[in-house]
């Protein structure tokens, strides 16, 4: 017997769309033959413990229903425990909620990209990254950042949350008031220390960030490395000029851009920072970066 796909569906996501849309959207994938379990959450969190749960009760198989922040709670409920054994996960993305960031490396087609693919049988191996940080592990296969870009996720989440999309204006300008530029000192590949002052930097699996800027254009997310973009002093006003080309991945055209790919990352220094991975806001003490080459089939 075929083993059930299990959908864990944030009803939440996209200001609610996601729970008017995604009945029609499985019906769809149960008309094709394929058997789905629904698991509706209803609190931020939620989808970590489903996924853990599932994952550790012999299920392989997930579709993630949501958005960004949904696909990055079942990736860190799958792993690390997916990562031990002989059989990878299996993970569909139902795109429904705002950012939607990963699939857009494989398609502009959204949830109808991801129904074709799940009915055919589609997939392709796809790296996990990991964030080791004092308190723990983090996983994500879209983007975590440091930084400016930190900064305003971290505001937005602290004190605009409520605000929607407005919020997120607000986040940018007030980062762009406060703008500074301070080392976060790390060394690639164990080579020499980098301590030089950053606007800010990311660290890429997928090309895409924030729906359709291409933060990392040449990322890859089966090359087992990471995509370092490190952006050196700029000022507010070389910021605002270079942000625009971010969407066509021409920022690397300006010299304070910086490119690079590696296996791991150790980041030295000891305070606790904002970080935004995977679309969400966290505080950590950072220690290093490094990859799960492979570890997830990516239905795609």
């Amino acid at each position: 017997m075929v083993e059930a796909f299990l959908a864990i569906v944030n009803p939440a996501a996209g200001g609610g769309r996601c729970g008017k849309q995604f009945p029609a959207a499985l019906q769809r994938l149960r008309e094709g033959g394929l058997s789905v379990d629904v698991v509706e959450t209803k609190a931020e969190g939620d989808a970590v413990g489903v996924a853990r749960a599932a994952w550790h009760d012999g299920r392989r198989r997930f579709i993630a229903v949501g958005g960004d922040g949904t696909s990055y709670e079942v990736v860190n409920g799958l792993f690390p425990a997916a990562s031990e054994g002989d059989v990878r996960p299996s993970l569909g993305f139902l795109p429904m909620g705002t950012g939607n960031s990963f699939l857009r490396d494989f398609t502009d087609r959204g949830a109808e990209h991801t129904i074709l693919a799940l009915l055919e049988g589609r997939s392709r191996p796809c790296d996990v990254m990991r964030l080791h940080h004092a308190g723990g592990i983090l996983h994500w296969i879209n983007i975590l950042s440091i930084g400016f870009v930190a900064d305003v996720n971290g505001l937005r989440a602290r004190r605009f949350k409520g605000w929607g999309e407005f919020g997120y204006v607000l986040a940018v300008v007030t980062a762009v008031a406060g703008l500074r530029s301070r080392p976060f000192p790390l060394r690639c590949d164990a080579g020499e220390l980098d301590d030089g002052p950053m606007v800010f930097a990311s660290f890429n699996n997928s090309k895409f960030t924030g729906g359709k800027m291409m933060m990392a254009p040449h990322a890859s997310t089966a090359d087992g490395l990471v995509d370092f973009i490190r952006v050196s002093p700029l000022g507010r006003f070389g910021l605002l000029r270079t942000f625009p080309k971010i969407f066509e991945g021409r920022h690397l055209e300006n010299p304070a851009v910086r490119e690079s790919r590696h296996k791991t990352i150790e980041l030295v220094g000891s305070d606790e920072i904002d970080v935004m991975i995977d679309g969400e806001a966290a505080r950590v003490v950072p220690r290093a970066i490094d990859v799960l080459p492979d570890a997830l089939n990516a239905i795609v």
